[in-house]
């Protein structure tokens, strides 16, 4: 099966799929809101996907490509069940957030962006979640940890099986 195919998708999903775009209409101020709904639907946003979108829509398959690659809560790739997301911003770099990746990149054999062999987990990278006060963050299925430490890290991670 090819990895960017509509066949990755059970009829169901394709249905639901088709139904939200014919919802949202050509009316391009609707394409964020519906690749929301896409992403929550399907998991990601994969150029097939985009391209369906394009067809049914009229709205550029460029253009959807670049909302989606610009906006870091649209993956272009399947997730693991359990997202981790390391802040690389100035504040949790500086407080030791490279260090941080490091060590869970070196721990769970994958580099940011790609996912655990045994789909557990998926890392990314974060700009900012806007709590520099809590320097360093990990945040894992959208639970925010601060002041995260490379002795805390295995503790953390420990709780997602």
């Amino acid at each position: 099966m090819n990895a960017d195919s509509l066949e990755n998708f059970s009829t169901t999903q394709i249905e639901e799929l088709d139904a939200l775009i014919q919802k949202c209409g050509n009316n391009q101020s609707n394409l964020i809101p519906l690749l929301e709904k896409v992403q929550l639907l399907l998991g990601y946003i994969p150029v097939c996907v985009q391209a369906r979108i394009a067809e049914k829509t009229g709205i550029p398959a460029n253009q959807i490509y670049g909302v989606v690659t610009f906006y870091s809560f649209f993956s272009m790739k399947a997730k693991a069940r359990h997202r981790i997301q390391i802040c690389l911003g100035t504040a949790c770099y500086v407080k030791g957030g490279k260090e941080i990746a490091e060590k869970i990149s070196h721990d769970l054999g994958i580099n940011i962006g790609e996912s655990t062999k045994d789909e557990r987990f998926t890392l990314e990278k974060a700009r900012c979640f806007g709590s520099c006060g809590l320097a360093p963050v990990l945040v894992v299925d959208g639970k925010i940890y601060g002041k995260v430490t490379l002795e805390s890290v295995d503790g953390i991670l420990a709780q997602y099986k």
